[in-house]
C-alpha cells in the first residue's frame, strides 16, 4: 500500500490533525512547532504535500528543498505568504480554504459595527478596568434607519448586509461585478454610482486586495463623506489609506472606525491605535473556534486529496502538467488571463459571456485557454476565490456563458488568440500573440489595428478623428505629472481613433475625468497589467 507523507507546519484544529493520523494512506508529520530551519531543510524534502498558514513562509528557500512536493495548502483564505510564480516554475500547486471562514469574518464585521455606533469597549474599559460609574459619558446612535455602504456584494459582503437588513437599516450595494438583482431581489439598494456609498452613515468594504481597491478610500472620498461617518474594515489591510482613515479620525470627520486589518502586521506600532475613536482587533476575522475546525478540516481534505491526486481544489496555479505541453503554450495561457484582466477593467461591469477563439498551433490548447481567460476575467469581481479548477463552476454560478473555438490558420501570424469579453454594458475583443522575441503583445482592439506591449499602466482613448487630440491628451497628462512611456495610435473607417498609451505611474481619477471632458473625446478607460 502506497503512503503519501503530509507535513503539518503550523498549528492547525486537532480535528484536521485527526483525520491526517486515521488516514491508512497518509504518513502524517506534525512540524509545527519545529525549528523553522529544521522544517525546510529536514523535514520538507520528505514532503508529498504541505499545510501551512501565516507562520511559515513558502519562498525560494522552502521551495528549493520541496523536491518532492506535489502541492501546498494554505489554511485559510490568504496567500502572500507564498511564493505562488516559485511555485508554479517547481510544479508545485497551491491551494487556499477560501470558503471556511466566512460567518466568523460577517459576524466580527458586525461586532466592530455595534461597538462603533455604541462605544462599547470603552465604556466597558471605564467601567471594568477604571471602576468608574458614569452613564451620561456613554450616549450612543442606533442603527436603526441608519444607511449602511457595503462595497463588495460577495460571499461576506452580502452576509453583512442581511444581518444589517435585519437591524432595520437601509442598505446601499456597490459592486459593479455583479447583476443588480443580486442585490435588488433583497430589497436592497443596488448602485453604480460610487458617491452613493459615501453618501452612507455607515460603510464596511468586503472586497478583494487588488490593483483596483487599495486604497479605494483615501483624502478625496473621505472629504465627500458625512460628517461622523462610521467606517468599518474587517477585510483587507491598505483598503482604506491609513494616513486618510487618521486624519478624519482625528477631525472628527470620522466619528468612529471598526479596523480588524492593517497593511503592515503586527500593528502594534500603528498609529491609528494612537485614537480615542477607533475600535481594533488583531485579524481575528477567521478567530473562532467554528472557523478553525472548518480550516483545519477542509485543509486536512484538500492535502490528502491533493496527496492521492484526487483533486485539488481551490488551486491558486498552474493546474497542468507543463512537461506534456510544448513550450510555447504556457505563455499564451498566462498572456489570455492578462487579458480577460485587462477587458474586465475595460468593462468594469457584470460579465455576460467570455469567448475565446484561437487561430494557428495554440487553437489544439484552446478550451484550456478559456479557462485561464475566465480566472483572469473573474478576478476582479471574485479574488481569492477564484482559481483554475473552480473557474467553470464559478462561472454557471454567476450565469456566464464560456465558449472557445479553434479556428483556421491566421494568414498573418503563427499564433493568434482573441478574447471577447460581453457584459452588461457591452463587449470588447482583444486579439494579441506572442512574437519571436517573447514579448506578449496585443494586435486589436475592438476593431482597431493596433500594437502595443501587454504590461504596466494603460490608458485607453477612444475619439472622434479630429486635429489636436494628441496634443490635448499629452497636456492633461503632463499636467498631471503623468510621464507617457508609449503611445500608439490606430484609425478606423468611421472617423474614429483609438490611443493605448502606456504610463509610468498610477493615473488617478481627477486625471481620468479631465481626459473624458476633452471634447473628442468618446471614452477613456484606465488599466493596471
Amino acid at each position: 500500500m502506497q503512503k503519501y507523507t503530509v507535513v503539518v507546519c503550523d498549528h492547525i484544529h486537532q480535528a484536521g490533525l485527526d483525520m491526517l493520523e486515521n488516514d491508512e494512506n497518509i504518513n502524517f508529520i506534525m512540524a509545527a512547532d519545529e525549528p523553522k530551519d529544521k522544517l525546510v531543510s529536514e523535514i520538507i524534502p520528505k514532503a508529498d504535500v504541505a499545510i501551512t498558514r501565516s507562520s511559515t513562509d513558502v519562498d525560494a528557500n522552502f521551495i528549493k528543498h520541496a523536491t518532492n512536493m506535489k502541492a501546498i495548502v494554505r489554511a485559510g483564505v490568504g496567500v502572500d505568504n507564498v511564493d505562488i510564480p516559485g511555485c508554479s516554475k517547481e510544479g508545485i500547486i497551491v491551494m487556499n480554504v477560501p470558503t471556511a471562514n466566512t460567518i466568523a469574518a460577517v459576524e466580527l464585521t458586525m461586532t466592530h459595527m455595534l461597538s462603533c455606533m455604541r462605544m462599547f469597549p470603552y465604556s466597558h474599559d471605564h467601567l471594568k478596568n477604571q471602576r468608574i460609574w458614569k452613564r451620561e459619558k456613554w450616549y450612543g446612535y442606533e442603527m436603526k434607519g441608519k444607511k449602511l455602504g457595503v462595497i463588495g456584494f460577495g460571499n461576506i459582503g452580502s452576509r453583512v448586509a442581511a444581518r444589517a437588513q435585519s437591524f432595520e437599516m437601509d442598505i446601499v450595494a456597490y459592486d459593479p461585478y455583479i447583476h443588480p438583482s443580486k442585490v435588488t431581489d433583497c430589497d436592497m439598494t443596488y448602485t453604480k454610482n460610487f458617491e452613493d456609498i459615501l453618501a452612507c452613515d455607515i460603510i464596511t468594504i468586503h472586497t478583494p486586495k487588488n490593483q483596483e481597491t487599495i486604497g479605494i478610500i483615501g483624502e478625496d472620498e473621505i472629504a465627500k463623506m458625512k460628517d461622523g461617518v462610521v467606517l468599518v474594515n474587517c477585510a483587507r489591510g491598505d483598503l482604506y489609506n491609513e494616513d486618510a482613515l487618521y486624519n478624519g479620525l482625528k477631525s472628527g470627520k470620522i466619528r468612529f472606525a471598526g479596523i480588524d486589518v492593517f497593511g503592515k502586521e503586527p500593528a502594534i506600532d500603528n498609529k491609528l491605535l494612537d485614537l480615542d475613536n477607533i475600535v481594533v482587533s488583531p485579524h481575528l476575522g477567521a478567530n473562532t473556534y467554528e472557523s478553525q475546525y472548518n480550516i483545519g478540516t477542509q485543509a486536512a481534505t484538500n492535502a490528502i486529496e491533493a496527496a492521492k491526486g484526487i483533486s485539488f481544489a481551490h488551486a491558486m496555479n498552474l493546474p497542468i502538467d507543463e512537461s506534456k505541453i510544448p513550450s510555447f503554450v504556457k505563455p499564451f495561457l498566462e498572456m489570455g488571463q492578462k487579458i480577460g484582466f485587462l477587458e474586465s477593467q475595460m468593462n468594469k461591469s457584470q460579465i455576460i459571456a467570455i469567448k475565446v477563439s484561437g487561430h494557428g498551433e495554440i487553437s489544439e490548447y484552446v478550451e484550456s485557454l478559456a479557462t485561464f481567460v475566465a480566472v483572469g476575467a473573474m478576478s476582479q469581481s471574485s479574488g481569492e476565490t477564484i482559481n483554475y479548477v473552480n473557474a467553470d463552476f464559478v462561472a454557471k454560478e454567476k450565469g456566464i456563458k464560456i465558449e472557445s473555438e479553434a479556428l483556421a490558420d491566421s494568414v498573418v501570424f503563427k499564433n493568434l488568440i482573441t478574447i471577447k469579453l460581453t457584459t452588461s454594458e457591452g463587449t470588447t475583443t482583444i486579439s494579441a500573440t506572442i512574437f519571436d522575441d517573447g514579448v506578449k503583445r496585443i494586435v486589436a482592439i475592438d476593431g482597431f489595428d493596433i500594437e502595443v506591449a501587454l504590461k504596466g499602466d494603460m490608458i485607453l482613448f477612444k475619439n472622434k478623428d479630429v486635429r489636436g487630440v494628441i496634443g490635448s491628451i499629452g497636456s492633461t497628462l503632463a499636467n498631471h505629472n503623468v510621464n507617457i512611456a508609449d503611445f500608439s495610435l490606430s484609425r478606423n473607417n468611421e472617423s474614429q481613433a483609438l490611443a493605448v498609451i502606456l504610463v509610468d505611474n498610477a493615473v488617478d481619477e481627477s486625471t481620468l475625468k479631465e481626459l473624458a471632458s476633452l471634447d473628442a473625446c468618446i471614452s477613456v478607460n484606465y488599466a493596471r497589467i
